[in-house]
């Protein structure tokens, strides 16, 4: 008796379709198109419930009416000036932190890799609570609205480049990687409190809400960097997405695809880690976002890897209805990063446990 081994026939892989245009083919599913489509449809709708929920309440149809240019002119205030760029903060910021989420995830193929815990809004952190307590007068007025996202920016992405020149070893380990991260949240974290420890208690207070990750007070300052770091960057990262797919296969097989492995991981971890910069530059280190929404959208789509498209939206989701709860359910108005803080933190426990015993399985 003798065994042979077969190829599989040739054709579409079960359950996917082959969609081809041009010189570009691909493979999708209908969970894989369904759930984005329902993810976006559940955006808007938080989008637009964020804009008509509040101290005046306002039905849907004025709120569509008002920004087709009807209204009152306090009621238009209200919306264009106050909410209508809060909502979309929201949304970019989201989703801006998923899709950092998915990248560092997927290179370091380790689902406890994101920018919370690498580091990366630790930086920004300790950068903005630098300036906001030795800034003194600096990090107000004018100055608040370039200095303080520009010195958190930077503080993420230093911190992200020490990470990951820390961690090579002739290329990137995805345990050494979390691990060097996690050293550098850690340190970063106490700079933070002796920072505040010794700042005035005004600027004390400033920083530890700043830190908690708020959408409160966000204009349309702060809707146009996180739209232009999301279309850039995350147009580019789309279009790299043939990369990040044989880069979750592994080393070899990545290079046997043809990619060039480190500087495909470079460019992709530059492009997380600039996504989670401007984001938390805009709206606080908002916490857990990044790490849960790309294991969330994994599951929806069951997918073998994140999926870009779905981790953002999610995330988004995740930001808008936590700042939705936030201000229109709890008794007390609190910042976005205290409701996704008390869901994450959980699910961050489940990850451990469920790694724990897949090492020791």
């Amino acid at each position: 008796m003798s065994a042979t081994l077969q190829r599989p026939p040739a054709g579409p892989l079960p359950h996917r379709r082959a969609v081809r245009l041009g010189p570009v083919s691909g493979t999708w599913t209908p969970r894989g198109v369904l759930v984005p489509l329902v993810l976006a449809a559940l955006c808007a709708l938080l989008v637009a419930l964020g804009v008509a929920r509040g101290d005046l309440a306002l039905p849907l149809g004025d709120v569509l009416r008002i920004l087709a240019g009807g209204g009152e002119g306090a009621e238009r205030f209200v919306v264009v000036d106050l909410r209508l760029p809060r909502a979309l903060t929201g949304l970019l910021v989201g989703a801006s932190f998923g899709l950092a989420g998915a990248l560092t995830q997927t290179i370091t193929r380790n689902p406890l890799a994101s920018p919370d815990l690498l580091g990366i809004t630790a930086g920004a952190g300790a950068a903005a609570v630098a300036l906001i307590v030795l800034g003194g007068g600096a990090a107000g007025g004018a100055l608040a609205y370039v200095g303080l996202p520009l010195s958190a920016l930077l503080g993420g992405l230093l911190t992200g480049v020490a990470v990951y020149a820390l961690a090579w070893r002739g290329g990137i380990d995805g345990f050494r990687f979390v691990l060097v991260g996690i050293g550098f949240s850690a340190a970063l974290g106490s700079v933070t409190s002796w920072l505040l420890l010794r700042a005035e208690i005004t600027d004390a207070g400033r920083a530890q809400v700043w830190l908690t990750g708020s959408l409160n007070a966000r204009g349309w300052e702060h809707v146009l960097p996180a739209l232009v770091a999301l279309v850039v960057v995350g147009g580019a990262v789309l279009v790299a997405a043939f990369a990040l797919r044989a880069l979750a296969l592994g080393d070899d097989s990545a290079r046997g695809l043809g990619v060039r492995l480190q500087l495909g991981q470079g460019a992709l971890l530059l492009a997380g880690v600039v996504l989670a910069a401007v984001a938390t530059a805009c709206a606080g280190p908002i916490a857990f976002v990044a790490l849960c929404a790309p294991q969330i959208a994994l599951r929806l789509v069951r997918s073998p890897g994140p999926p870009l498209l779905a981790s953002a939206l999610v995330g988004a989701a995740i930001v808008l209805g936590g700042d939705l709860v936030a201000r229109t359910l709890l008794p007390v108005e609190l910042p976005v990063g205290i409701v996704t803080a008390a869901l994450g933190a959980p699910y961050l426990l489940h990850l451990l446990v469920r790694r724990t015993r897949e090492a020791s399985a």
